[in-house]
């Protein structure tokens, strides 16, 4: 049986038209922030200034990444948030998923108790001091461990991956993989992970934008300055700098310092966002499948 072709109708027609203009607008307001940022971290301070950079860079200047990179914590503290990033993620997502699985299955006694303690922390916390004693008492503070052991569990998170494995991993072939003789660490290894790649996929990215953005705990729990993370460092570069602005007494220095303090503060947002502007692309045909699996039935 052939199908008649269908051509589109006339309101059909001008509603696709009407909506791809839409999108496109909305797509450039989201982008042209970025660019912006881009073309005036090469641009001259005086050209953003008098607002001549609009499309293109004007008078190429590089000054700002040169002080950048020119000094060598940015380096050092670029290897701590690989470390705080890829060792962190990696505890974030063995801990969280090994905290889902049991929370999924109907037949655990405990599960309502434990997802009653989990809920009740996202409501209601120990706060700032509480906390800070704690890692002093646990021999947390002012170590790398710090970084990735405080944030090891986000309830939000763990909330998705229950459900992802509610929604996709059915009761019959657990039954199945009892009867081979499956236990329930071999069940979890062998079934529950390689059939939630999406998910964890998710949650990788969560985790590892929240890990490489962190600068809080490092700001409260660390006073080793080799142990920053990136941000912790990008920030205090870019606050000395404006200090030293505001309290040059020569009017000429005083520009000149404040031009520079410019130029930085465009080059430190793509110095810290390049990394996972780069890696998004990558993970976000999982992002969708697995936060619409995951939203799903609550």
């Amino acid at each position: 049986m052939f199908k008649k072709l269908r051509t589109k109708s006339k309101s059909d027609l001008i509603f696709d038209i009407f909506n791809a203009i839409i999108l496109g607008v909305i797509t450039l307001l989201v982008l042209y922030p970025l660019y912006f940022i881009v073309i005036a971290s090469f641009s001259d301070p005086d050209a953003i200034n008098t607002g001549q950079v609009i499309f293109f860079p004007k008078g190429f200047n590089t000054l700002g990444y040169q002080k950048i990179f020119e000094d060598t914590k940015i380096w050092r503290s670029y290897g701590n948030t690989i470390f705080y990033t890829l060792f962190g993620t990696g505890i974030n997502i063995v801990l969280t998923m090994l905290f889902a699985y049991p929370l999924s299955r109907k037949d655990f006694s405990c599960r309502k108790l434990f997802t009653f303690f989990m809920m009740f922390t996202m409501y209601f916390q120990g706060g700032l001091m509480p906390t800070y004693i704690l890692m002093q008492k646990m021999g947390l503070y002012d170590t790398p461990w710090v970084m990735v052991l405080l944030p090891a569990i986000n309830v939000f998170n763990v909330i998705i991956a229950k459900t992802n494995i509610q929604n996709n991993i059915p009761d019959e072939l657990y039954e199945a993989a009892i009867i081979d003789g499956c236990n329930h660490f071999q069940f979890f290894g062998k079934i529950i992970m390689p059939l939630s790649k999406s998910i964890i996929a998710v949650l990788v990215l969560y985790y590892g934008v929240a890990h490489w953005n962190e600068f809080m705990n490092g700001l409260v729990y660390l006073r080793d300055e080799g142990l920053y993370p990136l941000q912790l460092v990008l920030r205090g570069i870019l606050v000395q700098n404006q200090a030293s602005a505001d309290m040059m007494a020569d009017i000429e220095s005083m520009m000149e310092q404040q031009k520079a303090a410019e130029l930085i503060k465009y080059g430190l947002i793509i110095v810290s966002a390049l990394p996972v502007l780069i890696i998004y692309p990558f993970l976000q045909k999982y992002f969708a499948k697995g936060v619409m699996v995951g939203a799903v039935k609550g």
